[in-house]
């Protein structure tokens, strides 16, 4: 069903790519939708940002399909899924993940629902950074795995605040980008291994991307994303990616990365490349 379901988003992918040129692409600038993360909605590589997705402004609404691989030295992740925005206001996304365990020749699977508001400020034209709320409902379809490492749930919410400000001409002429996303959370590597674990409470993580644009069309950048560590049996690293971003229409664009997740489920040296297309309409 999950590799139906890429197929599928592919498939979404390439028509929405090659709409025809006079389809509704929304008023806002260019590369102000962002990407998406692994976990969908609007965002970098594996952080979501306070941007809604798509470019619709006022009155106008966006839709966005993703896919995204995630490949390093024992695992390989696979996302694929779709957003709304509207109104430049508010966001719903759906995502689905599969994680291949190679060594152990297992697949973890889970579903993400995203929802997304933007409560205060805007990206560009005020002092005050955007301000979006959001939540990730995730499901994980495969538990057995992560109950036998001592997760407790196999499904749970994570509750996060993100702000995004861009900067004109902030650097050496160039525009500069940052979001700050602070995270409540129970999920073990992004709930693939499940939530929670015995006597363990949520923890509030911290994640974050800065960004320089070399134009119009090429941003480069980094991104932290601070992770909890609730399971005894294995130990739960930090991630981090340096990125580089090509939009060359609001049709499309495409993000290449450095993957370092160093160790995941008890495997270290879990680096390696991430690549990811989204198509807007």
């Amino acid at each position: 069903m999950t590799r139906r379901f890429q197929r599928c988003i592919t498939a979404g992918l390439l028509t929405l790519s090659l709409a025809a040129p006079g389809a509704l692409a929304g008023s806002r600038i260019l590369a102000t939708g962002g990407a998406t993360p692994i976990e969908g909605g609007g965002g970098g590589g594996i952080t979501p940002w306070a941007l809604i997705t798509g470019y619709g402004s006022s009155g106008e609404t966006g839709i966005s399909a993703f896919a995204t691989r995630v490949d390093v030295r024992d695992f390989r992740l696979d996302s694929a899924g779709l957003a709304v925005g509207w109104n430049d206001r508010l966001e719903a996304s759906f995502a689905r993940q599969a994680l291949d365990v190679q060594p152990l020749d297992v697949t973890l699977k889970q579903d993400v629902f995203g929802l997304k508001a933007r409560v205060a400020g805007r990206l560009l034209y005020t002092a005050m950074p955007q301000v979006s709320v959001g939540l990730q409902h995730k499901r994980n379809r495969s538990f057995d795995v992560p109950a036998a490492l001592g997760a407790a749930d196999d499904s749970g919410t994570d509750l996060y605040v993100s702000a995004a400000k861009l900067w004109f001409a902030a650097l050496f002429d160039r525009n500069l980008f940052a979001n700050v996303t602070l995270r409540r959370t129970e999920a073990n590597e992004i709930g693939l291994l499940g939530f929670d674990a015995a006597g363990e409470d949520a923890s509030l993580v911290a994640e974050g991307t800065l960004a320089v644009f070399l134009d119009d069309r090429w941003v480069i950048g980094y991104e932290y994303r601070q992770k909890p560590d609730h399971l005894d049996a294995v130990t739960e690293n930090d991630w981090q990616d340096l990125f580089v971003a090509y939009f060359p229409s609001k049709r499309v664009s495409l993000v290449a990365a450095r993957a370092m997740l160093d160790e995941i489920a008890g495997l270290p040296d879990q680096d390696g490349w991430y690549l990811s297309i989204q198509a807007t309409l």
